[in-house]
């Protein structure tokens, strides 16, 4: 996920444990508000202007005017939030085994950005429908954050929406393996935030987080783009993360 992207990625090949990769000391970061995590403060955080900066680790990841950019393929995904009796949980997705890219990972519904999709937010919308099968009419959009450029040569867009009441799951075997919900007070908490560390063969140092929830291993793009979550909610509510 960090660049150069160009480099071979051991990262994606056999045998390889992103769980098992040596553990970094992080920068303490401070809890959010309660508050920040409700569903009508996120969507006034996204209706006003909010001054934030994406993780720092990642920013060159997130600079507009990369030149890798210009050859990357675009995608987009789905931050799923949904409404829970006991608060705000936010979905995920375990990809098929068999697929290509990215195995077996867990990742928020989403996928490559068509000719037909009208902007990225068509496309998770529709990505969103043909993975996990929520109708377009059960998910209401938020807002839209930094795209990310990643290791595979996508430029991700995330989008954040909510699952309306009412919505069903029916997942795309071909595609999904699992679809599970993790409490965004877990995802939101810095201290379940681990950075990892990968020294690969080809001497490109590398680092990763990740966040565990049960026997769920968030980690890589799906991690930044959580962490970059926090930040956004830290940053609407007056929260000093510190001098990045």
């Amino acid at each position: 996920m960090t660049l150069p992207i160009s480099s071979p990625d051991p990262v994606r090949s056999a045998g390889f444990d992103p769980a098992a990769q040596p553990i970094l000391p992080g920068i303490a970061l401070p809890p959010l508000p309660p508050d920040c995590l409700r569903l009508d403060y996120i969507r006034q955080a996204f209706a006003r202007s909010v001054d934030w900066h994406v993780e720092p680790l990642f920013a060159q990841a997130f600079l507009p005017d990369n030149p890798a950019l210009l050859q990357a393929r675009r995608a987009a995904v789905l931050m799923p939030l949904v409404q829970r009796a006991t608060g705000l949980n936010v979905l995920f997705t375990r990809r098929a085994a068999h697929l290509h890219d990215h195995a077996g990972q867990i990742s928020f519904p989403g996928g490559r950005i068509e000719s037909t999709d009208a902007d990225a937010v068509a496309a998770a919308i529709r990505e969103t429908r043909e993975e996990i099968g929520v109708d377009r009419q059960f998910v209401q959009i938020m807002g839209v954050q930094p795209a990310l450029l990643t290791t595979t040569h996508f430029v991700m867009t995330p989008v954040v929406g909510e699952l309306l009441p009412g919505f069903q799951v029916r997942a795309d075997r071909s595609e999904v393996a699992e679809v599970f919900e993790v409490p965004l007070s877990v995802l939101m908490d810095p201290t379940q935030h681990r950075l990892h560390q990968l020294q690969t063969a080809w001497g490109h140092g590398r680092c990763y987080f990740s966040v565990r929830w049960q026997s769920h291993f968030i980690w890589g793009a799906t991690a930044v783009l959580i962490r970059n979550f926090y930040y956004f909610l830290a940053a609407s509510a007056g929260v000093s993360t510190g001098d990045q």
